[in-house]
């Protein structure tokens, strides 16, 4: 079996499997499918970005209107609220699955056509960050690949509509990618897919608060996919205080493990900071930051903090943020201060949390 063929029977299974059918194999036999037929729905929805089943005339009228009367859905998940900011750039959904349970995801149109879709890997998030709203709400569960991957298909269906495509996919919504990672890597197949939705892998990033035995294993996979790390701070004591992921996995062996990564990929290692008032963004924190930062693949982005209703921080002001990276850029350490998107609805970094679902649980 191909990846292709592969890629293309977890997600119509998965998609039977809402409709009520136990397994592929129970599907095709209900309704006498061929492959030929798998790929004419798998590449109708996920290459053509079609609607639903009836917009597929190419397959024969009776089998669209027994796939519709089942339920067969191209999409995983419904809109519940779509917001957009007010500089028309950000758009943050929503969206209800099928159990009930609410994700957000975020579309952000930036100058020059590049357009990012952040996505979720998991109803609410285990590892409850002190600056994170999703963290403070708990966890609910894992998605599967297919829940993933309809947040990317909403966002492509409704750029498709003008003429434009997503050209990024960061894996920094709701949840922690790599306590789902068996699904994640899936999800990563789905958008990869050139029968599918073919984004290649430089244009996928999967940020991770740290889980190093998972690092250790994507370090083994034969991807381009970019890898990101939750830093936040430079020291255990500051790390822990914020991140409880810390106390399990410290800095030493984090950092190991990003040696690792690089020295059997020669990848770059992508670090977000997220500047906190008085907390971590002082010159001799930026020292700190520097000194950890030996490698010349690492590159630091710097993150304007965006306020949440459950955590005791503030965001540092921009003359902080300047000075703290004028430390780095005097110690020549790669760094970018990102522009935040979508504060006025809610929509960035670190405010993603479906205010609808009730509080899930922490470890």
């Amino acid at each position: 079996m191909s990846v292709n063929q592969h890629v293309r029977d977890l997600w119509i299974a998965e998609t039977a499997q809402r409709a009520g059918y136990p397994d592929l194999a129970a599907f095709c036999a209900a309704h006498g499918l061929k492959n030929y037929r798998l790929d004419q729905l798998y590449r109708a929805a996920n290459k053509e970005l079609l609607a639903d089943p009836e917009a597929v005339t190419v397959l024969p009228a009776e089998l669209r209107a027994r796939l519709m009367a089942e339920g067969f859905s191209f999409d995983a998940l419904e809109p519940v609220t779509v917001q957009k900011s007010n500089d028309q750039q950000t758009t943050k959904g929503l969206f209800r699955l099928t159990d009930g349970s609410e994700v957000e995801a975020v579309l952000m149109e930036h100058f020059g056509d590049r357009n990012t879709v952040c996505i979720s890997s998991q109803a609410g998030c285990a590892y409850a960050c002190a600056f994170c709203s999703t963290g403070q709400a708990g966890f609910t569960r894992h998605l599967k690949a297919s829940e993933i991957f309809a947040q990317a298909r909403y966002f492509a269906r409704h750029l498709a509509l003008q003429g434009r495509r997503i050209t990024n996919i960061v894996f920094m919504g709701m949840g922690e990618p790599f306590h789902n990672y068996d699904a994640v890597m899936q999800a990563v197949g789905l958008l990869n897919d050139p029968h599918g939705l073919g984004l290649g892998h430089r244009h996928i990033t999967i940020s991770t608060v740290g889980v190093v035995p998972k690092i250790e294993q994507f370090t083994k996979e034969s991807l381009q996919v970019n890898l990101a790390i939750s830093l936040h701070a430079p020291n255990d004591t500051l790390r822990s205080e914020i991140m409880p992921v810390n106390r399990r996995y410290p800095l030493t062996e984090l950092m190991a493990a990003c040696e690792a990564y690089i020295t059997a990929t020669n990848r770059k290692v992508f670090f977000e900071y997220i500047m906190l008032e008085g907390f971590n963004d002082s010159p001799e924190i930026a020292r700190q930051l520097a000194a950890l930062m030996r490698n010349h693949l690492y590159h630091v982005n710097l993150i304007p903090y965006n306020s949440t209703p459950d955590a005791p921080y503030a965001g540092s002001d921009d003359a902080t943020i300047r000075r703290f990276a004028s430390v780095l850029d005097a110690a020549n350490v790669p760094n970018t201060v990102r522009h935040p998107m979508g504060r006025d609805i809610a929509a960035a970094c670190g405010q993603l949390r479906a205010q609808t679902q009730p509080r899930g649980a922490t470890p």
